[in-house]
């Protein structure tokens, strides 16, 4: 590593008791000296964090069903040219693995959620070889967590730090096993904060890092140069498969918040407001006629929200929030997310080239309020199809669905051309699951299946007619 001074007052400590300034030429010994001592911090921090490090291996059950119809013995020519006594391969098990780090002495380890996702069985193994098995104790898919407890005692672990105090430029330190192997660590600096909108998960604020991050690092830990964990590694990068120098971790703010809900009731409680959101951009801020460009639009309020509830109105630009600025629709919407249901958001809003102010008391995220928000934000209003209706739209009387009766203009199910009238009678999950929808209950309960899926499939009927329609989330 080499060093260039310059002329300035500005003094330069390096984790050491001895400070130079800029303008005095260190000798190669204080150099050397720097470099050992950066050394030994680095060395540190393996001796603490690698033991606290775990491998993470997850076994997923084939589904047969999926297997048969993926299978070309399946069809009877292969099995006559076969023969009858023909043995199919029974449905081999899938394995992914991963990183996680124990934050508890008594065997709780945080991971990324889609390390475990859907996992039928899963090992946890220690850096000094010891195997246990694991079960979820919970898991937040919308910000790729999961938390997970094996059975043993006075096990090492680690702190969480805090993320907000992280600099661009700062030292990191990732851990994990990249590709399988035993526990290794990287090190590099902090290339970004507040990375957003990469479609990695539903909330993102990622830090950016350039410490090597490769498949299997997935949920282990970017720590500062005090060990504590200010990052969950999470995802890369890449156009070869491997490190290619930027990394992305999950900051510990929003890590530990998600955790500790997790720990003390085993769920996650994310206060709600009720809007959808977009950019003011350049063109929307001249169309409006604003001064400046700033805050974020709301292009649509769920009805009966918090939001609803409190007056707020399409149209309406939010200006700050418990007066900080809001400056990003991202950022707005996981800073609602991580406030406490039930408190109250003072909000600084621009109606009409008016500013006011209006206090909202947020509400809970739930499975039922998700799919409000789904069926808001592709731009639908539904309701239950009766005899009368269905004889009205030219189907049958004893047909089954919801019948959209409302379709928002310029929103996703208008440009994929959706129209009122229409009937909803299924929601494909996958082209291995297909839900039937015969009511507005069968509908909600069909979308909380959603997950953290990025599409929708609508299977739709007009008159003797089904269509898949395919919206974007």
């Amino acid at each position: 590593m080499m060093y260039k001074f310059v002329a300035t007052t500005i003094c330069l400590s390096m984790m050491s008791t001895s400070v130079f300034c800029a303008n005095q030429q260190p000798s190669a010994d204080t150099g050397a000296t720097l470099l050992e001592q950066t050394s030994l911090a680095f060395t540190q921090i393996a001796k603490k964090a690698m033991p606290a490090t775990v491998f993470i291996k997850a076994e997923v059950k084939a589904a047969e069903t999926q297997q048969m119809q993926t299978s070309p013995f399946h069809d009877d020519l292969f099995r006559q040219f076969f023969g009858q006594n023909f043995q199919m391969q029974p449905p081999q098990p899938q394995m992914s693995s991963g990183s996680g780090f124990i934050i508890q002495d008594d065997g709780f380890i945080v991971t990324n959620f889609h390390v475990v996702k859907d996992a039928s069985q899963i090992t946890v193994i220690l850096n000094d070889g010891r195997e246990y098995a694991a079960i979820v104790k919970g898991s937040d898919p919308n910000t790729d967590l999961a938390l997970l407890k094996i059975e043993e005692k006075d096990l090492p672990f680690l702190r969480f730090g805090d993320s907000d105090e992280l600099q661009v430029g700062e030292w990191v330190v990732a851990i994990g096993n990249p590709f399988g192997f035993d526990a290794s660590l990287s090190v590099g600096v902090v290339s970004a904060k507040g990375r957003q909108d990469l479609g990695i998960a539903s909330y993102e604020d990622f830090i950016q890092t350039d410490a090597a991050i490769n498949p299997g690092n997935s949920g282990g830990p970017l720590l500062n140069l005090q060990c504590e964990v200010i990052g969950v590694n999470t995802a890369i990068f890449t156009r070869s498969g491997g490190y290619q120098g930027i990394g992305f971790s999950i900051p510990s703010k929003m890590a530990g918040n998600v955790i500790e809900q997790i720990l003390s009731g085993g769920n996650v409680r994310r206060a709600f407001l009720g809007i959808m959101l977009q950019p003011v951009d350049k063109e929307l801020s001249e169309a409006l006629g604003l001064d400046k460009q700033e805050g974020v639009l709301i292009s649509d309020v769920v009805k009966d929200s918090p939001a609803y509830q409190a007056g707020i109105q399409p149209g309406d630009i939010v200006l700050s929030y418990n007066d900080k600025a809001a400056k990003s629709v991202t950022k707005f919407r996981n800073d609602i997310g991580l406030m406490t249901p039930d408190s109250t958001v003072k909000l600084r809003i621009l109606r009409n080239g008016q500013p006011m102010t209006l206090s909202v008391k947020l509400g809970v995220q739930t499975n039922e309020v998700a799919a409000a928000e789904i069926v808001s934000k592709i731009g639908l209003e539904v309701e239950n199809l009766n005899a009368e209706t269905a004889t009205k739209l030219g189907l049958s009387s004893d047909t089954e669905g919801v019948v959209i009766t409302k379709v928002k203009p310029n929103s996703s199910a208008a440009l994929a051309g959706i129209r009122p009238g229409f009937v909803i009678t299924g929601v494909a999950l996958n082209l291995n699951s297909q839900k039937r929808v015969r009511n507005l209950s069968d509908f909600n309960e069909t979308l909380k299946d959603l997950g953290d899926k990025k599409h929708i499939i609508l299977i739709i009927r007009q008159q003797n007619y089904q269509r898949y329609y395919t919206l974007k989330l």
